[in-house]
């Protein structure tokens, strides 16, 4: 995530800059340094956003699990940590989690390939749409 995308989404959310320090438990120097692209975005601070902008936005009803959309076989998606907790849409949040194959090793590897993934986009595509 970069600096114009937090921003971007803190405002889609309808937050000031102070109200989005609050949510994710950091200073609102750290969001100044954010948006103004001063800081790296930590991974922790992403996930926390689109976390707080699935719930805010809702998951698309009749919107399918990551597992059908990827026809995951049965013995990766009896591994997956997705799965076993029945969140296959909101499969990017969980670190751990058997895509393309194999468990992503860190949060940027993961959202790589999330950001490719129709599960992510669906999300983003609800943001966008609003």
């Amino acid at each position: 995530m970069d600096s114009k995308e937090f921003s971007y989404f803190r405002k889609k959310m309808n937050k000031t800059q102070k109200q989005m320090a609050q949510l994710l438990g950091i200073s609102i120097k750290a969001i100044h340094s954010y948006e103004q692209g001063w800081r790296f975005i930590p991974p922790h601070a992403e996930r926390q956003m689109f976390f707080l902008l699935s719930h805010i936005k809702g998951i698309k009803k009749g919107q399918k699990s990551c597992w059908t959309i990827k026809k995951c076989p049965p013995k990766l998606k009896k591994q997956c940590p997705a799965w076993e907790f029945n969140a296959g849409k909101l499969c990017w949040f969980i670190n751990g989690t058997i895509c393309e194959g194999a468990a992503q090793k860190t949060w940027k590897e993961k959202m790589n390939i999330c950001r490719s993934c129709d599960v992510f986009l669906s999300l983003l595509e609800t943001i966008e749409n609003e």
